[in-house]
């Protein structure tokens, strides 16, 4: 008899956390912290270098569509960056069946503040259905491309292995380094 009610009890504690945790699922108070960087491509590559830098006081904004019309659902206020060009956005509610963006909205920069083709919205997952745990999501790092490239990009891409330094007649030219 002792053991009936000791299988009885396990199996209603079963019953009862994953009640909970469909509830706790599916709770409207849930929320969620987006972190995320803004940069500025200093040698307009669409991608992140060594003498990349951050964007102080860049504009972004997060947006949820629904997946099915498309149509926005919810959204955040525009957020500045910080000194090291990130930002943080706090979302309200589970977003299972939206898919939501961080994008660009406005750089401070005038010598930097066309968007890279890329990297001008990064997509983040709002939900823990999909069985990622925590408050804490992270977006792609976002980038608008200075206006000309800094004379140290050749080297730095050359570092890089994406750039083969060429003479104007095509002919490979030879890097002499000053290190002995």
């Amino acid at each position: 008899m002792a053991k009936v009610q000791q299988i009885t009890l396990v199996s209603l504690a079963i019953c009862l956390s994953t009640l909970l945790g469909f509830a706790a699922a599916a709770n409207p108070e849930e929320k969620f912290i987006v972190e995320g960087r803004v940069y500025c491509d200093t040698c307009r590559v669409e991608f992140e270098t060594k003498i990349s830098q951050p964007i102080k006081g860049a504009s972004v904004k997060l947006e949820c569509r629904n997946m099915t019309n498309e149509k926005i659902v919810s959204h955040s206020q525009d957020v500045v960056t910080d000194e090291a060009g990130g930002y943080k956005i706090e979302v309200k509610g589970d977003h299972e069946y939206e898919i939501c963006e961080v994008s660009l909205v406005k750089s401070p920069r005038a010598d930097c503040n066309e968007p890279t083709e890329v990297w001008r919205k990064a997509r983040v997952v709002l939900t823990k259905a999909d069985g990622v745990n925590g408050t804490y999501r992270f977006a792609n790092n976002l980038g608008y491309m200075k206006k000309e490239a800094l004379p140290e990009c050749k080297k730095v891409l050359t570092e890089m292995g994406y750039y083969e330094l060429q003479d104007e007649t095509g002919e490979e030219v030879e890097v002499h380094s000053s290190a002995p």
